[in-house]
This record gives structure tokens, sequence and C-alpha cells, in this order.
């Protein structure tokens, strides 16, 4: 089974330098719900199953990647120096072969790089890490000129199938009026959120406008992609970003 086959490989203008692979729920060993490529060990999958799913992707890698523990926050880990439990939900490297991974499975993963190869992020973006600052706080730490990046906006959950309630609304609003305009209005007092929509606007904001990708729909296509909203219990995918050697 050649895993490379499953996986996405972003369509961005990077240096040569920077790699990144995207996962998909294909080329695993996991049994359903998990099938079958799932890399979160806290999902409930058999951890052996885990284990050699990890074990397999590392043949893409250059090193093993600094897994995180995501909580939906703003903390940057870097992948240079961290230990391989860091509670943090972005990452970067500026060593080569230090490989920065998020997990996901319906929130956003966004991957960064400045133009001359020397940095790379990522950052697992859902509403609460999004609207809390997580890209701000991965573009700071990189400590690059935002003009001088451009972004990579993976597979995550598209506004036709992403209903919120006013408060996630009003959490982006409230800080970014021109924010309204990701919004359709839903059923019943909710609301239809475009979490594309609103990462570009805070790339945009910081100065960042060569953003890519952003075409996927996790929920819609369960061929392709885990969904927690979709399915509950269910695995997740990894995006991930180095430097070559």
């Amino acid at each position: 089974m050649n895993l490379l086959e499953h996986c996405i490989v972003p369509e961005w203008p990077a240096p040569p330098g920077v790699k990144a692979l995207q996962t998909t729920r294909k080329g695993g060993v996991s049994a359903s719900p998990y099938d079958t490529l799932n890399l979160g060990e806290h999902v409930s999958d058999a951890p052996l199953a885990v284990a050699r799913n990890r074990m397999l992707l590392n043949t893409l890698l250059p090193s093993e990647p600094v897994w995180l523990e995501q909580v939906h926050g703003t903390t940057v880990a870097n992948a240079d120096a961290a230990d391989c439990r860091v509670q943090a939900d972005a990452c970067i490297a500026r060593y080569r072969g230090s490989v920065c991974v998020v997990m996901t499975a319906d929130c956003l993963p966004v991957l960064l790089c400045d133009k001359q190869g020397s940095v790379v992020g990522a950052a697992h973006a859902g509403w609460k890490g999004l609207a809390a600052g997580v890209i701000e706080a991965t573009v700071q730490a990189m400590n690059s000129a935002p003009q001088n990046m451009m972004a990579w906006l993976g597979p995550a959950i598209s506004q036709d199938a992403f209903e919120v309630g006013e408060e996630v609304r009003a959490a982006f609003v409230t800080a970014h009026p021109q924010a309204v305009s990701a919004f359709a209005a839903g059923q019943s007092g909710k609301w239809l959120a475009d979490i594309y929509a609103l990462a570009r606007m805070r790339l945009n904001a910081l100065g960042i406008t060569q953003i890519y990708g952003g075409n996927y729909c996790t929920y819609r296509e369960s061929d392709k992609f885990f969904s927690y909203r979709r399915d509950g219990v269910t695995g997740r995918m990894g995006t991930f970003i180095w430097l070559a050697e």
C-alpha cells in the first residue's frame, strides 16, 4: 500500500524546501468508526491501531512529528525544542526536519511559511481558537513579516454544513465587524458560518494575502474525511509541515 496515494499534497507556491502533507481517512489500519487512518490517540480508538497508523505515516516524514494536545486555545509550541506532549493548538519550526502537525475532523488546519523557506507553522483553527487569535499567535511566533508569508487552508467543514449559534457569530463580529459577511442566516435563529472566509479575513488583516486551499468539506466528503459533526465518534486527520533537510 502506498500511503502517499491517499494523502493530499498542498498546491501552493511554497519554496522548494517547504514540505507539507494532509492525510485523509484512508490508508491505515483502524476499524470502524475510525476507518482507517485515524491519528488521534484521544478518541477511544485501539491504541495499537493508532500507533501503527503513525508508524505508517512516519515513512513519509523526516522525523517524529510534535503531536500536540489540542485544547482550542492559542498557545504555540516550538517543534525544534518541544516535548511531544505539549498542550498547544499551533506549532512552528525553523530547524530542518522538525515536523509540525495539527489534527482535525471539521476544524480548520492552517499551514504557514515564509517565502524564503526559513520558518513554517501549523495552526488548529476551530471556531474557538480562530476567534481567540490562534492564527495571529502563530504568525507572531514565526517572527516574519506578514507580507513575506503565505498560507494554505486544509480540509474543514463548509458553510452549508456548519450551523452555529448567535454566540459564535458575536464572538467574531464584535471583534471584527466585517466578519458579518461570513455568516448566513440558518434555521431557528441559527447561523451558517464560513470558517474558510473567517480565516481569510484574519490572515488579510495581518497582511497575508497569498492564501491557497480551502476547497474541501469534511462533512460532505464522507469517503475522504473524518467529521466530528457528522459522525460524533470518529478519527482525526493530520496536517503536516516541515523544512526539508
